[in-house]
């Protein structure tokens, strides 16, 4: 849900709606960092939470947080690197 809520803030609601508003044109790398990271630690536990549960599933959640776990990564390091500039 997280990295849900940083996709639509980070790409549709501030720089698309906003600048259209006049406001925040340049607020998507502030907002989404924070964000990126928050939906990271939550991802990390998703995946202990289905270990510590032996889940039948464990395997196959983890693969699909793994993938999450990278493209929300290089969403934080695009905004690290955006920020910097």
């Amino acid at each position: 849900m997280l990295s849900g809520l940083r996709c639509l803030l980070g790409y549709v609601v501030l720089p698309i709606l906003t600048p259209m508003l006049g406001a925040a044109a340049g607020a998507g790398p502030a907002v989404g960092l924070p964000i990126g990271i928050v939906a990271l630690i939550f991802d990390v536990r998703g995946i202990r939470r289905f270990w510590l549960a032996n889940h039948r599933w464990r395997w196959p959640i983890t693969a699909l947080y793994s993938v999450v776990i990278v493209l929300v990564m290089t969403l934080v390091i695009s905004d690290i690197v955006h920020l910097t500039r």
